[in-house]
């Protein structure tokens, strides 16, 4: 299904290029500017099974983009900017900022050297358990379950399930199957036992893969020394928010923060919502991030920026620059809003 999905959306993406219909709804749909959303910045890798592939880009690509903003005179700017151009509504030139969620490694080794060749500025989201070297990043551990497997036994409510994992597309099944499950469990101490327990069985070490991946907070001190760059917040565990007591999420935001500041010795005012789509981060979240100070905070919802968005700082919108659609003849589409617009069926706004 999600292959369906992922064909469904490039072949729309390809029609609007091929069209030239983005052409034509640029002057309508483009707004004032946009946010790119990120998450790994890597060279490819060549594994037949990466189910977490859409969380990857290449430095070519991210440099291909860079150069297109640039053709298409667009500003890059930082976080910090970008509120200011929005609240004091300077939309002479249009403007963009990439954002790359979660703190990954690779955003300093791979990423970082791109952006200075542009001198574009950009804003690293970190979730503090990650930099502590104690975070789940359950979907990555999921994979490398499903990769070293070839069957998975798992217990979902009272029933035994049995999966195929011997070719890469039963393993892609599976992960499909397990990740969908997994979202849906009601708490995130449901999500640790269960993700902890598939681990146990399959002798994969969570916290490992946490520290080979992830940013430490001395790593994190030489990535924040950059003049191009920002540190955000991303809350302490990544977890779902909107599953979480009012009182309990908004400590995932005070917290994430404090230790942010107390490792840098400076002020964190940006933060990104863990899964940030409307499931994971609604009015509640979006009052709960302006109530603790942040002047901006950021979702997975996409959409370009519009005047109208300076009454919705912590409800932002973005463009993600997903693994899957690496493909330069997109890039005009993305910026021309016409993609974003048709997902959101036409809406300028969605914050609520």
């Amino acid at each position: 299904m999600k292959q369906l999905r992922n064909n469904v959306i490039r072949a729309g993406l390809g029609a609007l290029y091929f069209s030239g219909a983005h052409h034509l709804l640029r002057p309508l749909l483009s707004g004032v500017g946009a946010i790119f959303m990120l998450h790994h910045v890597r060279p490819a890798r060549d594994a037949a099974f990466q189910p977490n592939r859409h969380l990857e880009v290449t430095p070519e690509f991210l440099r291909a983009t860079l150069s297109h903003l640039r053709s298409r005179d667009i500003d890059i700017v930082s976080m910090d900017e970008l509120h200011e151009r929005l609240v004091q509504g300077r939309f002479a030139r249009r403007f963009a900022a990439f954002t790359l969620d979660d703190g990954y490694r690779d955003n300093l080794d791979h990423a970082l050297p791109v952006l200075r060749e542009f001198d574009a500025p950009l804003a690293v989201y970190v979730a503090s358990d990650f930099a502590e070297g104690t975070g789940r990043l359950w979907w990555t551990a999921l994979e490398a379950v499903i990769a070293k497997a070839e069957q998975i036994d798992v217990q979902i409510g009272n029933g035994a399930l049995r999966l195929d994992a011997t070719t890469p597309a039963a393993k892609q099944a599976a992960f499909d199957r397990l990740h969908d499950w997994l979202r849906a469990l009601p708490g995130e101490h449901d999500l640790k036992r269960e993700i902890e327990a598939l681990c146990t069985t399959y002798d994969v070490d969570m916290e490992a893969l946490c520290r080979g991946l992830c940013l430490s907070w001395n790593e994190v001190k030489t990535f924040a020394a950059d003049p191009l760059v920002t540190i955000g917040a991303h809350s302490i565990s990544h977890c779902n928010l909107a599953r979480q007591s009012g009182e309990i999420a908004s400590q995932e935001m005070a917290v994430s923060r404090a230790r942010i500041e107390q490792a840098l010795g400076r002020k964190v005012q940006h933060f990104a919502y863990p899964y940030g789509d409307r499931d994971a981060a609604g009015e509640r979240e979006f009052a709960l991030a302006a109530t603790a100070g942040f002047k901006t905070a950021v979702t997975t919802r996409p959409g370009m920026l519009f005047a109208e968005n300076a009454g919705h700082m912590t409800a932002l919108p973005r463009v993600s620059l997903n693994g899957n659609y690496q493909d330069t003849r997109i890039l005009p589409v993305l910026t021309s809003g016409a993609a974003t617009a048709m997902w959101n069926g036409f809406r300028r706004i969605a914050a609520a």
